[in-house]
């Protein structure tokens, strides 16, 4: 493996090319290591560790682009893990590849809330290329087996790119309001 092949810090713990419990229809699913939250009951506690699994090289997003833009049944790709905004910088380039390069619907599960990941810089671009996030910690004392695609009802489906239009339309109207305050 050369070392100009790999990017950043970010592994990967397994890669499932069809699966339909993250998401509807027939999806590929990428977890990815590392998390901070360690939920309680959390269904992939090995995956924590950021450095479980293998070191992601550029040559391994090439394969996996190849694989989805071969495969015509699937309907999108699933982003989870561990949690995929555990290291944003580099899970940003296989976002933006596998968005950019498949055309997929993309999901990511992920323990923080949407509103959480709204105060932190280096994720809000990275919000311009997912559809979907499950949000929020798993809580095994709200675990709800009837519940599509989370585990616990605290966990929502969030719309994206919905949810980024009302952010930027409150940010905007908050800035014209400081301003005129301003004056």
């Amino acid at each position: 493996m050369k070392m100009e092949d790999l990017i950043g810090e970010l592994h990967i713990m397994k890669v499932y090319p069809e699966t339909i419990v993250d998401g509807p229809g027939f999806r590929y699913s990428i977890y990815l290591s590392g998390c901070r939250h360690h939920c309680p009951g959390c269904q992939n506690p090995n995956s924590w560790n950021p450095l479980n699994g293998l070191p992601l090289r550029r040559s391994m997003v090439d394969e996996m682009v190849a694989s989805i833009n071969e495969n015509p049944i699937l309907d999108g790709v699933t982003f989870s893990g561990g949690d995929p905004f555990f290291n944003p910088k580099d899970f940003g380039y296989i976002l933006k590849r596998i968005k950019k390069e498949t055309g997929k619907n993309i999901w990511v599960y992920t323990g923080y809330k949407f509103e959480e990941l709204l105060e932190i810089e280096e994720v809000i671009p990275l919000l311009n290329y997912i559809d979907v996030i499950v949000d929020g910690r798993f809580d095994q004392s709200k675990f709800d087996p009837r519940l599509d695609w989370r585990g616990s009802s605290n966990q929502r489906l969030v719309k994206v790119q919905e949810e980024l239009r009302k952010f930027r339309k409150e940010k905007k109207e908050a800035e014209k309001a400081s301003k005129k305050e301003a004056c």
